[in-house]
């Protein structure tokens, strides 16, 4: 027991470390390019997003956050690849941004949203960087349209093997989350008196039997989903390899069959053969129906 600890980027377990200030502080500040001392406060909101209407769909975040500016955080881990997160980061972005105005308030109310996701697959795979920021801006002149929604992506499979004296703190922070072995913990802590408090919060965490027991639940949830969508996947394979095969087979066979009703056809055409006589012939050697024959027979009768 005393030798366990959880993986960061476990969605629990990280819910569990950003409850630490220091750690909440230290992330943000590197995420968002703050000096930490001009944070003042953060607070962890609620992570149900409003539902306006009974059929809306219902918008759940990973870890979301108030800064004392009143910058709202959805911070979101995803494991598994999906094609669409950034269709889904956006529908959560716009629910967490419109839910901030209330009836007979203006436009003012509405403060600025930052999405985080952090991922354990590659989004953009022309891209070496792991670390992306996304605004809404003009598409030649590159005009800010608006500084009130913020995107960052880490994609954690393109995190570098070996860190540089001058590894940034996103850097620092994205091998933290990435990392499973006590030594790594230590050596991230030692360079980062903020990653030092998330590890000292995961240290605590590891140790609760109670957070284990729900940190577990999560893990398999997790690998069962995963497992669920490999064996789709190759289940989808294999059919669709059994199909292109029988496809293969099928139009191999009509080729056959038409290259040789058109040279039966061709031959009895060439001896006189009367049509009637010709169309009877194709119906019994290839086992065709009259109209079957009469079609064959059109098609290359010359």
């Amino acid at each position: 027991m005393t030798d366990f600890l959880m993986k960061p980027k476990i969605d629990f377990a990280f819910k569990e470390i950003m409850m630490n200030e220091q750690a909440r502080i230290g992330f943000l500040s590197a995420m968002l390019g703050l000096d930490p001392e001009d944070i003042r406060e953060t607070k962890i909101l609620n992570t149900n997003l409003r539902k306006e209407h009974e059929d809306d769909k219902q918008g759940i975040l990973d870890v979301r956050i108030l800064l004392n500016d009143d910058t709202e955080i959805d911070i979101e881990i995803q494991l598994s690849p999906l094609s669409v997160w950034a269709d889904r980061s956006l529908f959560y972005m716009a629910k967490m941004f419109t839910e901030q105005i209330h009836a007979g308030e203006d436009y003012s109310a509405l403060k600025k949203c930052v999405s985080i996701s952090i991922l354990d697959f590659k989004l953009f795979e022309e891209e070496l960087e792991f670390y992306s920021c996304f605004h809404i801006r003009e598409d030649t002149r590159h005009t800010l349209y608006t500084d009130k929604m913020e995107f960052h992506v880490l994609e954690l499979p393109k995190l570098p093997e070996e860190l540089k004296e001058d590894a940034s703190d996103i850097l620092l922070w994205a091998k933290f989350i990435n990392a499973e072995r006590r030594e790594e913990f230590d050596m991230l802590a030692s360079r980062n008196k903020y990653i030092k408090s998330a590890y000292e919060q995961l240290q605590v965490i590891s140790q609760s039997t109670e957070k284990r027991l729900e940190y577990e639940a999560r893990e398999k949830a997790i690998r069962d989903h995963n497992q669920m969508m490999y064996e789709a996947r190759s289940e989808g394979l294999k059919q669709g390899l059994e199909e292109g095969i029988r496809q293969g087979i099928e139009q191999g066979l009509e080729r056959g069959l038409e290259r040789g009703i058109q040279s039966m056809t061709t031959d009895y055409l060439e001896e006189g053969f009367p049509r009637e006589k010709i169309l009877a012939k194709l119906q019994r050697h290839f086992d065709l129906t009259e109209t079957q024959a009469e079609q064959y027979f059109q098609r290359y009768a010359k």
